[in-house]
């Protein structure tokens, strides 16, 4: 005997006949895609690779004073449609965008940027003349249309010049290209270039202009007689990318606009004839059968009409019954449609039942598995959450804050699943674990050979900074994330910073008064007020992110217990000690062996004693700390001797109410959670 079906589904059945039936006409229309940037910000566009947003202006590969190799991505965040399987129509697109390629060494020239069409939106490829579309490994990985705005003659992939244009499909190897010196166009110039690439369906070509002018020139560079429809998926990714190769090569992006057309909505259903003005109307005798038609009219009318009063009935009736449903039933009703969804099944055999062997770290929110799916040979980290209602709510608080964020130096989420009780999160996993690792496991283990060098601890210091000013300023509400601390940051395959774990993250709406919340973090990370008053701001954020850097300057621990006596040593107390005495480039690890830019490394010390400043009022912002890591701001004038403050009234709170997460089996002692102020 077959099994009833459940009401809800029964319910959600019903509803989309009737919608399916009413709505018809709009699921076989499609709607064309336009949007226009003058300035670029990070509330549409997502950042790949070594890209960066500056001044409303796209950096698609680092800004070096030395040759470096690089490659970065920029991603329009929505998917377009550019083909409509109902009607079988392929859409025109064109798109104007204005860009200049730079270079403080003209002689240290190449590679070149590119914009491209792709199903994915996470084309990211190698430096060098892959141009950052194609993967030095998988040549045939990375599906995508492209027009090639190439700085380098590489005889590989047969360009003919140094300074030339061309379109690619899935191959580097162009299909045709242009010189544009011959057109009195040199992409190298450094100047502002205003391009447009316009794709007409019908006609089968396409065309791309240059121009020094915002004017569009009359005749294009580049004309191709091809036929697209056959690379134009129904839904694609747009965006730029470009690369260098030992170059000093700099591709920016100033502004974009883009748009499809050619989709055609459906005629209302009255339009579907031409009825002349003179028609004479026709007068046709009545059917004996008249009353039975009228009769039938009317259960044609009155049919729907009673079918949706019982659907109406029926859900609310299901909506009352249903209303102390789990928490997990509602919420995925209400997540956002961009992370995918995994089912618990899978993830369990990705980790091989949640194995202790696949454990890579662990929490006070939960533990995080490394997770290998078969099926698609990729690697992630799975984040399981404890089985506590603070650990709910923090797994929602992960999942809604994280995932409309998009930055290069944040850990980028994959999926989620709510399933079997369980609360579980998807991550890009990061090969070379946290950076508290990385700092202190050799030092753990007594070992003193290797370290982390210094020209990545230095770019550590300058993506944190830049996140932070993304999270503080760039985005449409402000997010504090409250637990700043290196066990938090996430070092990628080349040691790139990616800060995660936001479940003591908050939403704040910009210039809005801060609310007093219970206090959380880890000691030693958490700013004086923030321990007097409970009330996170982004001023508490900037003095965790101080503390980090002096332990990515220092090699040593927020708090930590001296080797020749007991006595408890607070890292900040420390370093300021040493600026006191003008010795303060004596703080520096010693396991770097003295291996590192005596300037960089006094920007950074200074730095951490400027954010971890016990007063927040002179404490700098993100953007300024971002601005002086990059030698656009002067340093942050520390006082000799560290100030002391007093407040009106005892502590709030209790060690107790203080939240402590520090990873379980940490050798950290009891004294830990002393609180110094002065």
């Amino acid at each position: 005997m077959p099994t009833a079906m459940n009401p809800r589904k029964l319910l959600a059945f019903s509803l989309f006949l009737l919608l399916l039936s009413l709505l018809r006409p709009q699921f076989a229309s499609s709607r064309n895609t336009s949007f226009d940037f003058p300035s670029l910000s990070l509330r549409n566009l997502s950042l790949l690779g070594d890209s960066y947003l500056r001044g409303g202006v796209i950096g698609l590969t680092r800004e070096l004073s030395v040759p470096a190799s690089s490659s970065g991505s920029v991603i329009y965040n929505e998917p377009i449609r550019f083909s409509d399987p109902d009607s079988n129509l392929t859409a025109s697109f064109s798109t104007k965008f204005s860009f200049s390629v730079n270079n403080i060494n003209p002689a240290s020239f190449g590679d070149g940027l590119a914009f491209f069409l792709s199903p994915d939106n996470q084309t990211l490829g190698s430096p060098g003349g892959y141009l950052g579309l194609v993967n030095s490994t998988q040549l045939t990985k990375n599906k995508f249309i492209a027009i090639e705005f190439d700085t380098k003659l590489d005889p590989h992939f047969d360009d003919p010049s140094d300074n030339h244009i061309g379109l690619d499909i899935e191959s580097l190897i162009s299909i045709k290209t242009a010189d544009s010196t011959s057109y009195g166009i040199d992409l190298k110039s450094g100047n502002l270039i205003t391009a447009w690439i316009d794709y007409e369906s019908g006609l089968k070509k396409l065309d791309v202009f240059l121009s020094y002018t915002s004017s569009k020139p009359e005749s294009s560079i580049l004309t191709v007689e091809i036929d697209l429809s056959e690379h134009l998926k129904e839904f694609m990714f747009a965006g730029f990318s470009a690369s260098t190769e030992g170059s000093t090569e700099l591709h920016l992006i100033e502004n974009w606009s883009f748009q499809t057309s050619g989709f055609l909505s459906l005629k209302p259903r009255d339009h579907l004839h031409n009825v002349s003005e003179n028609s004479v109307p026709i007068q046709v005798p009545e059917s004996p059968n008249k009353h039975h038609k009228k009769l039938g009219l009317g259960f044609g009318i009155a049919g729907p009409a009673f079918f949706c009063v019982f659907l109406v009935i029926f859900g609310w009736i299901s909506v009352k019954k249903w209303r102390g449903i789990r928490m997990e039933k509602s919420f995925k009703a209400e997540l956002v449609t961009g992370p995918r969804q995994f089912s618990y099944r899978e993830l369990k055999s990705a980790t091989r039942g949640f194995h202790s062997s696949r454990i890579v770290g662990r929490g006070a929110f939960g533990t995080v598995y490394k997770a290998h799916f078969e099926d698609s040979g990729s690697v992630s980290a799975v984040k399981r959450s404890k089985h506590t209602h603070e650990g709910k709510s923090e797994f929602l608080a992960e999942l809604t804050i994280i995932a409309g964020l998009r930055h290069k130096n944040l850990v980028q989420l994959q999926g989620w699943c709510v399933e079997k009780g369980e609360l579980l999160l998807v991550y890009e996993f990061m090969p070379n674990g946290s950076l508290d690792k990385v700092l202190y496991q050799e030092f753990d283990m007594g070992k003193f050979g290797t370290s982390l060098k210094w020209a990545y601890r230095y770019n550590i210091a300058v993506g944190l900074a830049s996140v932070l000013t993304y999270l503080h300023q760039e985005c449409e509400q402000q997010v504090i994330h409250r637990d700043i601390k290196t066990s938090n940051v996430m070092l990628d395959v080349n040691f790139n910073p990616r800060l995660g774990d936001f479940g003591l993250a908050r939403l704040m709406d910009h210039d809005k008064s801060p609310v007093s919340t219970l206090t959380a973090g880890t000691m030693g990370y958490l700013a004086p007020e923030y321990l007097q008053y409970g009330k996170a701001t982004e001023k508490t954020d900037v003095f965790s992110y101080g503390v980090v850097m002096l332990e990515v300057a220092c090699g040593k621990r927020p708090i930590e217990r001296e080797s020749k006596s007991e006595r408890m040593v607070n890292l900040v107390d420390w370093v300021w000690g040493l600026h006191s005495e003008g010795r303060i480039i004596e703080a520096a690890d010693v396991r770097l062996r003295g291996e590192f830019d005596e300037d960089e490394m006094k920007r950074i010390l200074m730095v951490g004693l400027g954010c971890a400043n016990p007063d927040s009022g002179p404490r700098p912002t993100m953007r300024r700390v971002l601005q002086i890591l990059n030698g656009e701001a002067e340093p942050v004038l520390v006082p000799r001797v560290k100030p002391s403050l007093s407040f009106s009234c005892e502590l709030p709170l209790s060690l107790e109410e203080i939240v402590s997460d520090e990873e379980e089996g940490s050798n950290t002692p009891e004294h830990f959670l002393q609180i110094k102020i002065g």
